[in-house]
């Protein structure tokens, strides 16, 4: 029996679960970054579903924007990219703010840019304790 499905549903909910854990952790270190409600289970939930709509927003709009403006990419060395990573993650903010999510990004310089970096650090970081997709 084929399992590529499975094996494709468990890599996106990894990658959810590894966003909200990124986003927990750009929490905690960057302020103007905040998830307002008090309980446990709706935290968790919000880092759930904000998690989602990252990975949605990075994996829909980022190649789009890297298509369209590879030229400032090339002219900047890829700087440009810090300015892109910090605006999807205002966007994912706002959409989260749409979704009536607990979630608040204020500001593009305090909280969105560095926000964005402690995101893609701690992604990244996690992502080389995970499997390979070419590892199966």
């Amino acid at each position: 029996m084929p399992r590529h499905g499975n094996i494709y549903v468990v890599s996106l909910i990894i990658r959810v679960i590894v966003n909200a854990l990124a986003l927990w952790v750009a929490v905690l270190l960057v302020s103007g970054i905040e998830v307002t409600t008090q309980d446990t289970t709706g935290q968790i939930i919000t880092y759930l579903a904000v998690g989602a709509i990252f990975g949605v927003v990075n994996a829909v709009i980022k190649p789009i924007v890297k298509t369209v403006g590879c030229l400032f990419y090339a002219l900047t060395l890829g700087l440009i990219g810090l300015v892109v990573n910090a605006l999807l993650f205002m966007l994912t903010g706002w959409i989260a703010g749409l979704f009536q999510l607990p979630f608040e990004v204020a500001g593009f310089w305090p909280a969105a840019f560095f926000g964005a970096i402690v995101v893609t650090v701690v992604s990244w970081v996690a992502s080389m304790f995970l499997p390979d997709k070419q590892d199966d």
